[in-house]
């Protein structure tokens, strides 16, 4: 499987699929990735030993720091940006200063791009923890990661390296009370044997069942931006036309969707 890692605690603006001119920031290290799941689709690579990981993220004040300058010199260049991303290499959330950091990260983007929103791009494996749950309900875009209503099936997609149960994080998720997106990766293939579809009618109808419960803001759907081989097995995209299709059931609650292809 092709692997992507950030450089830097501040990359791009790029444009994103889903977010328009997006500025990102990443929380974790440069050189690997470093997550509780370690999805089969990530574009990241798979995830290595996430023991030890003091001295190994950046600081509270480098990133504060490195944001500022970037702020600046995008102000200076008349280039603003749509949103201002937590995403990087691996769940941005499990750094020890995450709360602290969005705190820092709000004052900077009302001193210099207060139309811009702040995006956290997470797997929800941590939104138990109060203090980032807090800190999650300050930003404007709060994308939370809901692949199935499953657990066989996370176990296959995800393979959460922390326990996991799907009903609670369905109600956990619910307990934001509206105040997400969900975001869905609708994938199918084969992998180390198993056949991997979390588009068939028992998939979905769980799976809508779950966004009625949860009732968020909106829904991201999407697919892998390419066909990836990973190790054992092979991946493949679902065709525009049905992710369109699971768009109309989600619009039928009352729900705004967003479709990436």
């Amino acid at each position: 499987m092709g692997t992507f890692l950030f450089d830097e605690i501040i990359f791009g603006p790029v444009k994103s699929r889903r977010l328009g001119v997006s500025l990102g920031i990443n929380l974790l290290p440069v050189k690997r990735k470093i997550c509780n799941f370690n999805c089969i689709y990530c574009e990241c690579g798979w995830t290595g030993n996430i023991a030890n990981l003091k001295g190994k993220l950046p600081g509270r004040k480098e990133v504060h720091d490195a944001l500022d300058r970037k702020l600046t010199e995008m102000k200076t260049n008349d280039q603003r940006p749509d949103v201002i991303t937590y995403a990087g290499n691996g769940e941005p959330t499990i750094h020890p200063y995450f709360p602290e950091i969005i705190d820092d990260s709000i004052i900077l983007r009302n001193k210099y791009f207060p139309e811009a929103k702040i995006a956290v791009l997470s797997n929800s494996t941590t939104i138990t923890d109060q203090k980032v749950k807090t800190a999650l309900l300050k930003v404007d875009m709060n994308i939370l990661k809901l692949d199935s209503a499953f657990d066989a099936t996370i176990l296959i997609h995800n393979q959460p390296s922390v326990q996991l149960n799907v009903n609670d994080l369905i109600n956990n998720l619910a307990g934001f009370n509206g105040k997400l997106i969900i975001q869905t990766l609708f994938l199918r293939g084969v992998y180390n044997d198993r056949v991997i579809d979390n588009t068939t009618p028992e998939e979905l109808d769980a799976w809508i069942k779950a966004i009625e419960r949860i009732n968020p803001e909106e829904v991201m759907i999407y697919t892998i931006s390419r066909d990836t081989p990973p190790e054992g097995g092979e991946l493949n995209k679902v065709p525009a036309g049905e992710l369109m299709e699971i768009a109309s059931m989600v619009e039928k609650l009352g729900i705004k969707t967003q479709v990436s292809f």
